[in-house]
């Protein structure tokens, strides 16, 4: 930035305010590593439950599922991700919990990026999935 000698001042504080906002603008589009991440739908009839996911920044994923939890291995990159599930612990739970889990499983491994505004995170893919950073 050129700043007139007259207007130094100006561009001192402008300078400094963009400074300061900086860190807050580039963290609201950065992936929320190690941070729950709730699937942005309403529970299934006869639950309280709503799918999480959490992805650590070494790639090691846990998945709490309509039923059961599973885990799974992440690659993030700046606006791509792959997820690769593995390990179901498996519950007893409704058929209809059980395909619930399943569908979002091959939903979640076939996402192929992903896109954050604030406290929103979708993952895209051929099925876009929307999710909501837990702020409590």
């Amino acid at each position: 930035m050129v700043c007139p000698r007259r207007h130094y001042a100006v561009c001192l504080a402008s300078l400094a305010v963009l400074g300061a906002l900086w860190p807050a603008m580039a963290s609201e589009r950065a992936f929320p590593y190690d941070r729950e991440l709730m699937l942005d739908a309403a529970p299934m009839r006869g639950s309280k439950r709503v799918p999480m996911l959490q992805i650590d920044e070494n790639g090691v994923a846990a998945i709490d599922l309509w039923c059961a939890s599973a885990k799974a291995q992440a690659n993030v990159g700046d606006e791509t991700i792959t997820i690769v599930p593995a390990e179901v612990q498996p519950a007893q739970c409704t058929p209809e919990r059980r395909s619930g889990d399943e569908n979002l499983l091959a939903a979640l491994a076939q996402v192929t990026g992903w896109r954050r505004s604030g406290d929103i995170i979708e993952f895209f893919g051929a099925t876009t999935l929307r999710f909501r950073l837990m702020t409590n």
